[in-house]
């Protein structure tokens, strides 16, 4: 990895204060993060080495999902919320491959991820790629800013990856999902996919008290029922709510089809 360049970092952001979204992009082998974010990195991994596949596992299962919904779905739009850093198969790139008219809007309300994303995040000609700063705890700010973008006439794509988690009461996840939900059209389509504690529980959760003390935003892994009850009253695609690697497997990726502590789901607004 890269070490830090002055001419890389905005002066909004501190590089000396390790970052969750940087950390993350350190696990998918991006470039966008420092030596700190590596150096809390590491420890995770030391802790619990199967993060590197949860997140590359998290990664494929995007792709796979927004490839099955601009393909079999034939959503034209995308609207994903808690984006993070721009690292390889983003949303934009993989819709925009099957559909290059396709339209996206990536939401996050990081000023670091802001500035990384309105530099990297360019979609096709033919298309729409737009970055909005907003929260998903204020759901009605955030559709109030797609509708830019975004005709709501018509089904969207719903990505949430890894965000919820980020919300240490379900409910107001549970509460923030459903809000979004009830703007979109029939036809709208919800991915979801977030850390579990079903497989390799006491080992994430004490990889997890260090990433939390490490001054990165708070994550509180989840039960897959917890993960499912997200998708209450939607049409669940097969083969509904499974670990990342075994949602329509494509070819092999970084570690195989072996389940890991990531539960992810698509399902389609009736």
């Amino acid at each position: 990895m890269p070490e830090e360049s002055a001419s890389r970092a905005p002066a909004q952001i501190d590089s000396s204060v390790a970052h969750s979204a940087r950390i993350w992009n350190y696990w998918l082998g991006g470039e966008e993060n420092y030596a700190v974010d590596r150096e809390i990195g590491d420890q995770f991994i030391d802790i619990f080495p199967d993060i590197v596949d949860i997140a590359r596992s998290s990664r494929a299962f995007l792709s796979r999902a927004v490839r099955y919904m601009a393909g079999e779905g034939g959503i034209r739009q995308f609207l994903d919320i808690g984006t993070g850093l721009p690292t390889f198969d983003n949303t934009h790139q993989i819709a925009q491959q099957v559909a290059p008219d396709a339209r996206v809007v990536y939401v996050d309300n990081d000023p670091m991820v802001l500035t990384h994303a309105r530099a990297l995040l360019i979609g096709t000609p033919e298309g729409v790629t737009e970055y909005i700063d907003s929260d998903v705890r204020d759901p009605d700010a955030v559709l109030e800013a797609a509708r830019a973008a975004l005709d709501f006439d018509r089904p969207v794509g719903l990505m949430l990856m890894n965000i919820l988690g980020h919300l240490p009461d379900i409910d107001e996840g549970r509460t923030a999902t459903r809000r979004l939900l009830a703007a979109l059209p029939s036809g709208s389509y919800l991915a979801v996919a977030d850390g579990t504690n079903v497989i390799r529980g006491p080992e994430f959760e004490k990889a997890i008290a260090v990433w939390n003390e490490a001054g990165s935003v708070p994550y509180v892994l989840r039960d897959p029922e917890q993960i499912a009850s997200y998708l209450d009253g939607l049409e669940l695609v097969e083969p509904g709510v499974v670990s990342c690697p075994l949602w329509r497997p494509g070819p092999p990726v970084t570690g195989g089809d072996r389940e890991v502590d990531e539960f992810c789901a698509v399902g389609r607004k009736p």
